[in-house]
């Protein structure tokens, strides 16, 4: 399997069924409180065809199913790919240019490949276990690295965080900025492209982080996917929310980790 042969796939569905929505559908909300979009149904339609017909053999779990659905395909034995078809609904549905089509392949209860399309910025962010991440072909490599958290751009998203904790952020954070820009996949693409330094968001689904975080950590960031934002990392796979922690080296996540326990 060449996994190049999918940066043209996803930017031609990006191009075919989101831009052409973009600015121009409604949304309605979804049993968990979150919006769906025709631009999400249909993205997640059209990509299901279309690796149905290059791989029939490989399952796709998509954001758009049932959760049984969902679960009957981890629960498989072989691999499957995981789709989130529009990440950054809301972005999308509010006109806001930050949103990506996220694509990953698990096996063995691991992300073996992911790929992050931006079709805004022509950006399609590639990874492969073991083997790096790709910007539009080219090697990418966190560089230029801040040596303090007073000097870093921090990507948190304040709305779900625990009380004591935002409180603690707004009021005395570490870092020199802050933003919360609302798509999960392309902030851990982000992170990899060296555009912000560290990273905390609480509400994260396997379709969220799966491709984005594998860029990341391919990429040479530094991460942990937790159940709370105090706890111990876990490498689990599985369909619940999870908290994600990132920063760009080793040394500001240390600094990072430490701060947000309290230290």
């Amino acid at each position: 399997m060449d996994l190049q042969d999918l940066e043209p796939l996803l930017a031609m569905v990006a191009d075919e069924e989101l831009l052409p929505r973009f600015t121009r559908v409604g949304s309605s909300l979804k049993a968990d409180g979150s919006l769906i979009t025709e631009a999400d149904t249909a993205t997640q339609a059209r990509l299901l065809e279309e690796l149905g017909r290059r791989w029939p053999d490989i399952p796709v779990l998509g954001e758009e199913m049932t959760a049984t659905r969902q679960q009957d395909i981890v629960d498989g034995d072989g691999p499957f790919w995981c789709l989130d078809p529009l990440d950054g609904t809301t972005n999308f549905a509010a006109g806001l240019p930050y949103f990506a089509l996220s694509l990953a392949l698990i096996a063995g209860g691991q992300v073996q490949a992911g790929l992050v399309y931006d079709p805004q910025r022509r950006e399609c962010f590639r990874a492969e276990a073991g083997k790096g991440a790709w910007l539009n072909g080219e090697p990418l490599r966190i560089r230029h690295v801040p040596e303090s958290l007073g000097e870093c751009v921090a990507l948190v998203d304040m709305k779900r965080l625990p009380a004591a904790l935002a409180t603690r952020l707004a009021t005395v954070a570490p870092y020199r900025s802050q933003r919360s820009l609302g798509a999960v996949a392309l902030d851990w693409c982000w992170l990899a492209a060296g555009r912000c330094h560290l990273y905390l968001h609480v509400r994260q689904n396997l379709w969220d982080y799966a491709a984005g975080y594998l860029v990341f950590a391919e990429a040479g960031g530094v991460g942990c996917l937790t159940d709370e934002p105090e706890a111990e990392c876990s490498s689990q796979l599985y369909l619940g929310r999870r908290v994600g922690v990132g920063a760009v080296s080793q040394v500001l996540y240390d600094a990072w980790r430490g701060w947000i326990r309290g230290g």
